[in-house]
């Protein structure tokens, strides 16, 4: 279950902790508009970022990219996926681009690449194929309406100039407001009054005279995507033109990428429990789930399989599985599709909601084992978020199973397990649009992977591995692609032991977060034995965090509750386009002088632009650095505040140079002599300096 209390308690103390004892100056952030376009429609965008495109065709044909960059830059990392992204903003358009733009609470900040392209009715944008394709996935923002809930528009699909299909847009699950936990009323007051607000730096409901908020506040999670199939294959160097009618409700439809695949035929299984033979209803119009739960205990009767063949099944609660296989005619074909369901009464766990679902037994009355999952869609009615709600695509307690080639769109949670459980190998799975995390090891999940997932547009960290109460042990999260998580982390580590993140691909993460996460925090065990992170790749990270009104590394180190000193090996990763530090290492001011950051090494790191430094340390401790190579860095290379005591001795935080140092920018070498061990060189907000794309090294 997501638990709300620890979060919550979280999020609430994220005042301003972070403060400097030498004066400091002001941050102007960037300005964010909200206004009501024609319509009266809620719409984001951003001041000094929109640039009109060049006429149809000027474009060229787009590249096919990886998080928005040429795919050599980032070769090796990140999931292998059956589709290809294409940029809208690389594309041929007749409307305008958006951005690029990293102001939290506007559109260009959580597109792919940090840009789009807004069309208004009439315009269109048009992508030229790279490779084969009958299917193609659009990811889109419009409008919200005018008391939130969202509005449906038109989006024209033609190939060629012919083929025309309409798609229907909706902005039904996008557009949240306020404060954590959020709402979907634009127009609502603060959710937490007695919260510090950057914004008036104040808490309002000790502030006299009350400060002014200006609804609707802090916008967020705009986009969607939808799925088409073709009906038909078209070759390399087909156009797809994306057009918005002339009499679209959408006053503005953003696109932000297409992508394009080539998708095989449905699986047929003759030889198991067909689904169909129970009752269940292909067509979405009646209830399934107890036709499901029919076959579901057949099969296990008689060892075979459960196949559920090409259709949209009705499921409006949770399926229980334990010892069973289900098999799916692959994610495009086989859907299971449920309403979110009032309960009567809440339930035990606090759940005031149910909705699709599969689960695992609860873990206190021993988990499910021996379950696979593969080659269906799970695509639920989540609008809210409400952390005690048991929403989630997958969940419960699952030991000993598999899950395979799933897509996971529009649940709280893509996969929420609770343990203790253990060998669980999630693989080949694609999860947008959650209102919460992508997938979350919580509470004594051992000896487990998660590998080659493709998860974009999360409300939380997109993977995460949370040691509350029980250490989550020997797991390993390899080779998954995270792209815009809204809020919080792509990936995120909370305590402990023998845990490996490695060669994951991270991009553009928005706030409240970034790249990767190791946090004493939330309520989690301590980090013991290692912790390996090696060989991954964050593009554009390295965000603005609000309510401290400082930038955040691309990898930080956040130790709130306890001392971070378990070995932690940092070998062989690369932090492109830094839009603040690389690295962070940092304490919470109220616990500066109890907890520290010890025995983190960094070895084999490229570092490819950074908008202020390489290192920020703003904590007790110590790191050692080798071979970390590091070219367009915008500010000094390290800055070294300790823990903002600025002792005679030095910073309480040192460096150790264990040689291989190399690079820098305007300021000379990142790692200057001069600078170790524990040189204060504190400058609380540096000048952001944007730096230049990435490059081949």
């Amino acid at each position: 279950m997501s638990r709300s209390t620890t979060r919550a308690a979280a999020r609430r103390a994220a005042r301003p902790p972070i403060r400097a004892a030498l004066a400091v100056a002001a941050v102007t952030a960037a300005v964010v508009g909200l206004g009501v376009a024609p319509g009266g429609t809620a719409f984001a965008s951003s001041a000094g970022s929109v640039g009109t495109a060049g006429s149809a065709g000027s474009a060229g044909v787009p590249a096919a990219t990886r998080a928005a960059l040429d795919p050599a830059l980032v070769a090796g990392t990140g999931a292998t996926v059956g589709f290809t992204e294409q940029e809208a903003e690389k594309a041929a358009t007749d409307g305008t681009v958006i951005g690029p733009s990293t102001a939290a609470y506007t559109l260009p900040a959580e597109a792919s690449g940090r840009s789009a392209v807004s069309l208004k009715p009439g315009q269109y944008v048009e992508f030229t194929l790279p490779s084969a394709a009958n299917a193609i996935n659009v990811r889109y923002s419009i409008p919200d309406a005018p008391d939130g809930g969202g509005i449906t528009a038109p989006l024209d699909v033609t190939v060629n100039g012919k083929s025309r299909t309409t798609m229907t847009l909706t902005s039904q699950y996008a557009w949240l407001y306020n404060q954590y936990p959020f709402s979907n009323d634009p127009n609502a007051g603060l959710l937490q009054p007695d919260w510090w607000i950057t914004e008036c730096s104040c808490v309002p409901d000790q502030t006299t005279p009350a400060p002014v908020i200006t609804t609707p506040f802090r916008p967020n999670h705009f986009y969607d995507e939808q799925r088409l199939l073709l009906g038909r294959t078209y070759k390399a160097g087909d156009k797809i033109r994306l057009a918005v009618p002339a009499g679209s409700d959408a006053s503005a439809t953003v696109i932000d990428l297409m992508d394009s695949q080539l998708v095989a035929p449905p699986k047929v299984d003759l030889i198991a429990a067909n689904v169909l033979a129970f009752g269940a209803d292909p067509t979405g119009r009646r209830d399934s789930a107890d036709a499901i739960d029919r076959a579901i205990a057949f099969a296990q009767r008689t060892h075979l399989k459960v196949y559920i063949p090409p259709g949209t099944y009705q499921v409006n609660r949770h399926i229980i599985v334990d010892n069973v296989t289900i098999e799916g005619a692959g994610s495009w074909y086989t859907v299971i599709k449920g309403h979110q369901v009032t309960l009567s009464t809440p339930a035990p766990d606090g759940s005031i909601h149910t909705g699709v679902g599969f689960y695992g037994k609860d873990a206190s009355v021993g988990g499910s084992t021996n379950v696979h999952l593969s080659g269906f869609a799970i695509e639920g009615d989540v609008r809210e978020r409400i952390d005690t709600d048991q929403v989630n695509g997958i969940g419960g307690a699952l030991s000993n199973s598999t899950i395979d080639g799933l897509y996971i769109q529009h649940t709280k949670v893509g996969m929420w397990f609770d343990g203790p459980m253990t060998n669980l190998r999630i693989t080949n799975n694609t999860i947008v649009d959650q209102i919460a995390d992508g997938i979350n090891f919580h509470t004594g999940v051992t000896d487990s992977v998660v590998s080659n997932n493709f998860v974009r547009n999360t409300g939380d960290d997109a993977l995460a591995m949370w040691s509350e109460k029980t250490e989550d042990a020997n797991d390993t999260f390899d080779h998954n692609t995270v792209q815009t998580p809204v809020l919080a982390n792509g990936i995120a580590i909370y305590g402990g032991t023998d845990n490996t993140v490695s060669n994951n691909l991270i991009a553009d993460p928005i706030r409240e977060g970034s790249g990767i996460q190791v946090g004493s925090r939330f309520g989690s065990e301590a980090f013991t034995g290692h912790l390996w992170i090696t060989g991954n790749t964050t593009v554009r990270a390295g965000t603005y965090e609000l309510n401290w009104n400082i930038g955040l590394g691309a990898i930080w180190f956040y130790a709130l509750e306890k001392n971070i000193n378990a070995d932690i090996e940092v070998t062989g990763d690369n932090f492109l386009d830094n839009t603040y530090d690389a690295i962070m290492l940092v304490t919470d001011f109220p616990v500066k002088d109890q907890y520290s950051i010890t025995n983190v090494h960094f070895k084999d790191i490229k570092v490819d632009g950074t908008g202020t430094d390489v290192v920020s340390a703003r904590t007790a401790g110590s790191a050692t650095f080798q071979n970390v190579v590091a070219r367009n860095v915008g500010a000094v290379g390290v800055n070294n505040c300790g823990s903002f005591n600025f002792t005679a001795a030095g910073s309480e935080f040192s460096l150790t140079d264990l040689g291989g140092n190399t690079g820098g920018g305007t300021t000379g070498p990142w790692l200057a002599p001069w600078e170790l061990p524990n040189t204060i060189t504190c400058d609380d907000r540096p000048t952001v300096v944007v730096p230049p794309a990435p490059s081949p090294w």
